[in-house]
């Protein structure tokens, strides 16, 4: 079942990013800062946090946007959903949990009138690549941050993976 996020899970929010940041230290060179509580907590506010809950627990999570200009640039013309840090319960790998959160996306995002979903990660991250792109999304390479003083560290001055799902196909 897929539900905003409230603020009762606060800490299980934190308590997985800290897990996914601790994974990519141990998988690849660009890792997650650690995230604003204000930030998360307004998120959540402005029905913008989601999880996905599989027997009572919380299996994923992630944050959308209808609006992502320091990334997209000029792509970035309130045609779109954005999905940001999707992040995967431990407990929950291997499950193809990403297919439902795209799905749902899916339909979301019609639902607000958006032509694509569009979603990133950092580097030239291989296995994210495939997997982006064997959930239906385009690989439309590499970009370079040029003003990320509103982003997370983790973007500044970084190359960021770039992907698009266009809905009316």
């Amino acid at each position: 079942m897929i539900l905003n996020s409230t603020k009762e899970d606060f800490e299980k929010i934190f308590e997985l990013y800290h897990k996914a940041t601790e994974f990519q230290k141990k998988k690849y060179s660009v890792f997650w800062p650690d995230f604003d509580p204000k930030i998360v907590k307004a998120e959540i506010l402005e029905n913008r946090q989601w999880k996905l809950v599989i027997d009572n627990q919380i299996a994923c999570i992630w944050m959308t946007s209808f609006e992502d200009a320091e990334i997209w640039k000029e792509k970035d013309l309130n045609d779109a959903i954005y999905l940001h840090r999707i992040t995967t319960n431990p407990e929950f790998r291997g499950k193809n949990l990403t297919s439902k959160i795209f799905e749902w996306a899916k339909v979301f995002a019609k639902k607000n009138d958006k032509k694509y979903l569009r979603l990133d990660t950092v580097g030239e991250n291989r296995g994210l690549i495939d997997l982006y792109t064997k959930r239906g999304f385009s690989f439309l390479g590499l970009t370079k941050i040029e003003n990320a003083k509103n982003l997370p560290s983790h973007y500044h001055n970084a190359l960021v993976s770039l992907f698009e799902l266009n809905l009316n196909n």
